[in-house]
């Protein structure tokens, strides 16, 4: 649990405000446009001169966010044919890719048609898809080949994209037949090679180990293969850490390194990319719960509160307790049942025992009504929950700062 003083000023004034203006106990989704803003902006700043930033729509396609991010990432990344849609829909005029495994026939047509800026190609099937669409079309597309390589003694984060057998990605030895294929149809255009092998990442050597290894093996492609100048979609990954808010990656620590290790595999003039978005998006959003029950349950403390993990599923998936702090109301109080120096587990509104947002957590003060508020709740939180599971309402969604929707 945070101290309500670790959450920022503004912040608490705009749950409390909101409170203010609902009838119904609150439950809602804050996002701090502007501190997003000077997120973004420090993140490209300290980029090395030849890398790119891209932000994954995947972590929060809110149009919002999106437009708050537009002038100063370098493009999008869609991993559906419905995100693709929705990022051409928004006519952000910027460079969109297309990821992901499973792509249908029909999604690869409407990249194509779009002429977005690259394709990530997950397998053979799939490049022999977009071949025969090139030709029927008539049309030209550009095109990543996304590899899953042995990274040798390089551990593994928490979560694994590759590096190891997963559905993601060529195995390298299918690497040669790709090549031969597309030497058949000119219309399909190799821009560069797509990695993205670990997620979660929390640890800056083991990151530039990775990035050491993607060089190393690219160079030896390039040899192997005669290959023109390529780009390197280096992925993303960077870990945000829900339990120490101090040991989050460290991305300036990273970029300064990455400069060197640049400079070391001479590698200055190769195109680079990353494409990033929990680490971008997840900072800025909070999810507020209002406390509507105290009960003690066979000697354990249960705070129930409205929402649940139907709304913000971010917990459950990583299985992990959510920061939060306790924000305490200024609205009279009709049923008091305060907790205080004790432990509680808190929950939502669900017919579930898994609706467990943070367990057996330190309270120095709780009551009914007062707002339980979950931070790093920018990505990877309503968009990936069970929406509909009982029908309960949505919460709120407030966006706030400088860039927030007329």
């Amino acid at each position: 649990m945070l101290n309500s003083s670790q959450l920022p000023l503004h912040v608490q004034q705009e749950v409390l405000q909101l409170a203010e203006q609902h009838a119904q106990p609150l439950c809602a989704y804050l996002y701090d446009l502007t501190a997003l803003e000077q997120h973004i902006k420090q993140m490209k700043h300290v980029l090395p001169k030849n890398v790119e930033l891209f932000y994954a729509a995947k972590a929060n396609p809110s149009e919002p966010i999106l437009r708050t991010l537009a002038p100063y990432v370098d493009g999008f990344e869609a991993a559906s044919g419905g995100e693709l849609v929705h990022l051409h829909q928004q006519q952000l005029n910027m460079p969109l890719i297309f990821g992901g495994p499973g792509k249908m026939p029909s999604e690869l047509e409407q990249a194509i048609e779009l002429n977005i800026d690259a394709i990530h190609v997950e397998s053979l099937t799939e490049l022999q898809r977009i071949a025969t669409l090139t030709e029927t079309l008539d049309r030209s597309a550009t095109i990543f080949l996304r590899m899953n390589i042995d990274i040798g003694d390089i551990t593994l984060s928490k979560l694994a994209m590759g590096g190891k057998p997963t559905p993601f990605g060529l195995d390298e030895s299918e690497l040669s037949n790709a090549l031969t294929l597309l030497r058949d149809f000119p219309k399909v255009h190799l821009k560069g090679f797509h990695f993205h092998l670990m997620s979660h990442q929390l640890d800056v050597d083991r990151h530039l180990a990775l990035m050491q290894r993607y060089f190393q093996v690219v160079k030896d492609w390039q040899a192997r293969f005669q290959l023109d100048e390529l780009m390197i979609n280096l992925g993303g990954g960077m870990g945000i850490n829900y339990q120490n808010n101090e040991q989050h990656f460290p991305w300036t620590e990273f970029c300064d390194k990455l400069e060197f290790l640049i400079a070391k595999e001479q590698v200055q003039d190769w195109k680079l990319r990353f494409e990033c978005g929990r680490y971008i998006s997840a900072p800025c959003g909070y999810y507020v719960m209002e406390v509507l029950d105290i009960k003690k349950n066979l000697g354990e403390n249960f705070v129930i509160a409205r929402g649940g993990t139907h709304h913000f599923r971010t917990p459950a998936a990583q299985s992990h307790d959510h920061p939060f702090a306790i924000l305490p109301s200024n609205k009279p109080k009709t049923i008091s049942l305060p907790l205080a120096q004790s432990q509680a587990t808190f929950v939502g509104q669900l017919c579930t025992p898994k609706d467990v947002l943070a367990r057996n957590q330190n309270i120095d003060h709780l009551d009914i009504g007062d707002y339980v508020v979950f931070t790093h709740a920018g990505a990877y939180a309503w968009n990936i929950s069970h929406q509909n599971f009982l029908m309960h309402e949505p919460p709120i969604f407030h966006y706030f700062g400088k860039h927030k929707p007329s």
